[in-house]
């Protein structure tokens, strides 16, 4: 039974490359990235047979956690998890468990990471090829690293399969991936700099999860090497314990998925009151308004498109804190307003078809662009004064205060009157309703292009005056320009912003079946 298993999941990994060339070529791809990867990483693991051992040993160790760490998160963190043999599969097949379970996790072994992984780990052998019983001791423990890894993925992967059938967690588990992904710079250079300050850093981690479940099996080949004969056996039972006990989490959880499979239906929620739009006024603009943001808080491609806006800060900061200059990290509350004001330029093209449902109830164009702008104001409007004022508590220079509040409101206003008006003459290539937040679909990328850039350009042309103030103020130091700053500003910005609501309206109002034609025309 296990055999077929294993001929069945190549067989279907045969039959889905048949399917698409484009398949194929990434099948390709992702072989020639891993040999690369894994030629390194190989070449790097013999080169160590001549190291000291401890440098060795903490090489291998943290190699080895990290690789279990990945195996435990990917598949779940990027919505990756092999699903060829899903368990689900099984249900109506009286399949022994124990063959089951085997024949599931050497199944997780075919394919690039399984291979890579494989590959990898039994290159240790050669680090630790200075002696029989150390070069015995990393075969065993390859052996037992690389089957937790697949059991630990499983594990996981078995655990949230019912979150996994959810679209929203899907797409929620992508946008978080990227978190990490915005972050890297900094996370990079802050462990690289604890590393510099700490000499014996990684030694001392690698020592301490040699003698966790973590790195205990690929620390048997460098304990047998150094002759801690006593700290190996120790090693290879708590090696042994942890594959025995996720396994037995395996079971029990596969035990459960194959009898309750998981739900992905309709919520189960009960109805409840009006939500938003008990809270906004009962006129057309406020229906709007309560209706955009409801796709604000649920709509995942709102937050795929704005997750770098609370990181914004974060990355200007560490910027400014590598080179002592705060410029760019007091600008964080203009360059949130800007982003946020020109997130609503897409708003049209995200409804898609659902657009139809303002022409067919015949709302005026200036409600609707109320409404949208309104939405976006609720959450933009404090986090662009947080943002404004928030790192002058860092920096200490309170004496440039008054400009900054000033340029973010017109900043803010300004773009969200000219992105009314844009979004109601023109459509851009968005993901469909229902679609990853990252799924871009054909479509005119040209015009795509045209309008953002070509709409920022005017933005910026249109801010020009109040930046102006704002240089004047940083150039020579006097405090008078950031107040007129403070003032013009918002003034300016508002009265932009009531041109653009009214001009985008009466465009809406007389290009509306067009703009709908486009709109069906980009599905």
């Amino acid at each position: 039974m296990v055999a077929h298993l294993l001929r069945l999941k190549i067989t279907l990994l045969r039959n889905s490359f048949r399917r698409s060339p484009w398949q194929l070529a990434g099948l390709g791809i992702g072989i020639l990235y891993a040999l690369g990867l894994v030629g390194l990483c190989v070449a790097g693991l013999f080169f160590l047979r001549g190291a000291d051992i401890a440098l060795s040993q903490t090489v291998v160790v943290l190699g080895g956690a990290a690789a279990l760490l990945g195996w435990a998160i990917l598949p779940v963190a990027a919505s990756a998890a092999d699903m060829t043999l899903d368990p689900a599969r099984f249900t109506t097949f009286a399949v022994p468990m124990p063959q089951l379970l085997a024949g599931l996790a050497l199944g997780g072994l075919i394919g690039i990471p399984g291979v890579a992984t494989s590959v990898v780990a039994l290159a240790t052998v050669g680090t630790w090829s200075r002696s029989v019983p150390a070069a015995a001791g990393a075969l065993v423990g390859a052996v037992l690293g690389v089957l937790s890894c697949v059991v630990l993925s499983k594990v996981v992967t078995t655990a949230t399969a019912g979150l996994a059938a959810s679209r929203r967690f899907k797409d929620v588990s992508a946008i978080a991936f990227l978190i990490p992904l915005v972050l890297m710079g900094p996370i990079v250079a802050s462990v690289a700099e604890g590393i510099a300050r700490s000499g014996d850093f990684l030694a001392e981690l690698a020592r301490t999860l040699s003698w966790t479940p973590a790195g205990a099996a690929f620390s048997l080949g460098g304990d047998l090497a150094a002759g801690s004969y006593a700290a190996a056996a120790v090693k290879l039972l708590i090696a042994l314990a942890t594959l025995a006990g996720l396994a037995l989490c395996w079971k029990l959880l596969l035990q459960r998925a194959l009898v309750t499979p998981p739900y992905a239906g309709t919520s189960k929620k009960r109805a409840g009151g009006l939500g938003l739009f008990g809270i906004f006024p009962a006129t057309p603009a406020g229906a709007i308004a309560a209706r955009s943001l409801s796709y604000w808080l649920r709509d995942p491609r709102y937050a795929g498109a704005l997750v770098v806006v609370p990181l914004l800060p974060v990355l200007l900061m560490f910027q400014s804190s590598q080179t002592g200059f705060h410029g760019p990290f007091l600008f964080v509350g203009p360059l949130t307003a800007f982003l946020l004001a020109w997130s609503i330029s897409s708003d049209v093209s995200y409804d898609s078809t659902a657009f139809a449902l303002h022409l067919a109830t015949g709302v005026r164009g200036v409600h609707d662009r109320l409404g949208r702008a309104v939405a976006c104001l609720v959450f933009a409007l404090p986090v662009v004064l947080v943002f404004s004022i928030g790192p002058f508590f860092f920096t200490g220079d309170w004496n440039r205060l008054p400009g900054m509040p000033g340029l973010s409101l017109g900043v803010l206003f300004t773009g969200l009157g000219l992105a009314s008006v844009l979004s109601a003459r023109y459509t851009v290539s968005v993901p469909l309703p229902g679609d990853s937040p990252f799924k871009k679909p054909p479509g005119n990328v040209a015009q795509t292009m045209a309008v953002q850039f070509g709409g920022m350009g005017a933005l910026l042309l249109l801010v020009a005056p109040v930046a102006a103030l704002v240089a004047a103020q940083f150039i020579t130091g006097s405090a008078v320009p950031g107040w007129i700053t403070l003032f013009l500003g918002p003034v300016l910005g508002v009265a932009l912003f009531a041109t653009g609501v009214r001009l985008g309206g009466k465009w809406l109002d007389k290009r509306g079946p067009e703009l709908l034609a486009q709109l069906a025309v980009n599905r």
